[in-house]
C-alpha cells in the first residue's frame, strides 16, 4: 500500500503538526505533502522526513506572512500530483483536503476541524484581532474558498474527527459524518510526582481568545499563586492585568513543562477549544484541571472526578470552581489512568486499523 500525508503547513509547531509526526512513525517511508515548511520552526525530527513543498515556498515573505497569501492555497494543493499513491491521508484544519485523487484512491482525511476562517467566522476575526476595517471586506473574499472548501470535501471517502464536538462541526459544515479518533497525548512524557507546590498553572498561547484575562482577574481577586508558561502576542497585555502573585515563565523545554504540570495543584483551561491536550497532559501528571465547561472539555474533564468545571467564561464563576477545588480531593493513579486511555499509542492502533481495513476494503 503507497500512501501520502498532507498537511495544510508546517512553519509552527501545534498540536496538529504533532498529528503528522505520529502519522510518520507509522508510515515512515510515506512522503509529507505541504504548502510550505519552515525547518527552524520544527522539531528536529521533521528534517528526517521525506518532505514535499509547493510552489508556495518560495513566495515573498510566505514564513512570516503565510496567512496573507489565503487565497493561492487551494491551487497549491490541487497541483499536486498524488497519482502513484493508493491513499492519501490528510491532515487538515484548512487546504490539505482540496488534493486531488485519481478513480480508485482511498483518501482519508483526519480533520481537526472545518476551517474557522471559512465556517465561524466570527470566532476567527476575534481570535486573530483582525481590525475592523478588514473585517467588512474579507467575507467577500474567501467566499469563493468556502465554496471550493464544501466542494472538495465530497472528495474525501472517510473523515476522522478529533473530537465529538470536531465531529458535530464536519457534520453541520459539510453533512458528513466521522470515525472520531481523539489526537495522541505524549503520556509518557508527563509523570506525577511526590511533591505538590503552592501554585496553579495556566499552560497557553498568550492570545486574547484564550481567555486568560479572566484568569488574572480571578487570581488577582482571591490573592493566590499562579503560573504562566507560554509566549504569544497578548504578553504585554496581560502582564499589565497581572498582580504580584502571577508570574509568566514563557517559553519551556518539555523537561520543564513536565516539571511544572507535576508540583503544580492544578491546571487552569479557561478557553473553548476543539479538543485540548494540556488537561491531558496535566492528568498524566496526576494533577486535576479546572476548566471551562466547553468544546474538547467536555471530553475529557470529568468533573469532580479528573477535575472541577465552570460554566461562564467569566472571573466569578472562575473564582467558584476555585473555592470548590479548595474542598476536593482527587487520585493520582486515577486522573493518570483516564489519561493514558489518549495515549499516542492508542491513536496509533486506531488510525492505522482504520486506513488498513478501508485500504483492504478496495483491494489496496
Amino acid at each position: 500500500m503507497r500512501l501520502a500525508i498532507v498537511h495544510d503547513y508546517l512553519n509552527q509547531f501545534g498540536g496538529a503538526e504533532r498529528v503528522v509526526s505520529t502519522l510518520h512513525e507509522i508510515w515512515p517511508e510515506a512522503p509529507i505533502y505541504t504548502s510550505i515548511y519552515d525547518p527552524a520552526a520544527m522539531p528536529e525530527q521533521f528534517s528526517r522526513m521525506d518532505i514535499r513543498v509547493s510552489f508556495m515556498q518560495n513566495l515573498p515573505l510566505v514564513r512570516r506572512f503565510f496567512k496573507v497569501y489565503f487565497f493561492l492555497y487551494p491551487l497549491a494543493f490541487e497541483r499536486f500530483d498524488l497519482s502513484e499513491y493508493d491513499v492519501i491521508l490528510s491532515s487538515s484544519s484548512a487546504y490539505a483536503k482540496g488534493v486531488r485523487k485519481r478513480p480508485g484512491q482511498l483518501h482519508v482525511c483526519y480533520c481537526h476541524t472545518p476551517a474557522r476562517f471559512l465556517w465561524r467566522y466570527d470566532d476567527y476575526v476575534a481570535r486573530e484581532n483582525i481590525p475592523a476595517v478588514f473585517r467588512h471586506v474579507l467575507p467577500f473574499l474567501i467566499e469563493p474558498i468556502r465554496q471550493w472548501d464544501r466542494s472538495n470535501s465530497g472528495q474525501v471517502d472517510l473523515f476522522a474527527a478529533n473530537s465529538q464536538n470536531v465531529a458535530e462541526r464536519i457534520r453541520q459544515t459539510y453533512g458528513r459524518e466521522s470515525v472520531i479518533i481523539n489526537p495522541p497525548v505524549e503520556s509518557a512524557l508527563f509523570q506525577p510526582s511526590s511533591v505538590t507546590l503552592d501554585y496553579f498553572l495556566v499552560v497557553s498561547r498568550l492570545a486574547a481568545y484564550k481567555r486568560l484575562d479572566i484568569v488574572i482577574e480571578a487570581f488577582n481577586r482571591l490573592g493566590l499563586p499562579l503560573k504562566i508558561i507560554g509566549s504569544g502576542l497578548a504578553r504585554r497585555q496581560l502582564e499589565k492585568l497581572a498582580g504580584p502573585e502571577i508570574e509568566f515563565l514563557g517559553r519551556v523545554s518539555e523537561a520543564q513543562l513536565a516539571k511544572h504540570l507535576a508540583e503544580c495543584r492544578a491546571l487552569i483551561f479557561p478557553g473553548e477549544e476543539d479538543f485540548g491536550i494540556v488537561p491531558l497532559e496535566a492528568m498524566a501528571s496526576g494533577r486535576p484541571v479546572i476548566a471551562y465547561r466547553a468544546g474538547g472539555a467536555l471530553e475529557t474533564v470529568i468533573d469532580e472526578v479528573t477535575g472541577i468545571m465552570f460554566d461562564e467564561q467569566t472571573p466569578h464563576s472562575l473564582e467558584l470552581a476555585l473555592k470548590r477545588f479548595q474542598f476536593e480531593s482527587f487520585d493520582k493513579a486515577a486522573l493518570r489512568s483516564h489519561a493514558v486511555g489518549f495515549d499516542k499509542e492508542v491513536f496509533k492502533s486506531k488510525i492505522r486499523e482504520l486506513v488498513e481495513t478501508k485500504a483492504r476494503e478496495r483491494d489496496l
